[in-house]
């Protein structure tokens, strides 16, 4: 089975949650073993948004996480990134990963936006779905859609 990797930083914005398990739900049904590293208050949202661990079964704090990474160790990388630290530890995955990797990058900010995706696209290889989003998730959940239909065919 595939692996991937879903990478959540600080959960001020509304969105990560949601989008988080959503994510996680697309990624299973197309096959991966889906595992979410996140900052502690991020898992503590997951652990109340999926109590019976439905649709995120595998989660382990992003620290760990990344102590005891290795090359090839996930098939798949999605990063959520709005934040300078939630880029830092993209950019960082990826690197050591070297695998397939997309960011979604979101902020209410159209500036902050555009710094942001373009400090992804400059580090990285990754593809990147980019949205102005913060409490609405539907402009980065219709961008992923379509992504992961790509990646179904």
């Amino acid at each position: 089975m595939k692996k991937a990797l879903v990478l959540l930083g600080c959960p001020e914005a509304p969105s990560q949650t949601p989008m988080a398990v959503y994510t996680a739900c697309k990624l299973s049904e197309n096959g991966y073993e889906v595992t979410v590293a996140g900052t502690p208050s991020a898992m503590k949202l997951i652990e109340v948004s999926d109590p019976e661990e439905f649709y995120i079964k595998n989660k382990i704090d992003i620290e760990s996480c990344l102590e005891n990474l290795e090359e090839n160790a996930f098939d798949f990388l999605l990063g959520f990134v709005h934040k300078d630290a939630a880029v830092s530890y993209f950019v960082t995955f990826n690197h050591i990963l070297k695998t397939e990797s997309l960011a979604l990058v979101f902020e209410k900010d159209a500036e902050l936006l555009g710094k942001f995706e373009k400090a992804v696209q400059d580090n990285t290889d990754a593809k990147i779905i980019s949205a102005r989003a913060y409490h609405n998730p539907t402009p980065l959940k219709v961008k992923f859609d379509r992504v992961i239909k790509k990646m179904e065919g």
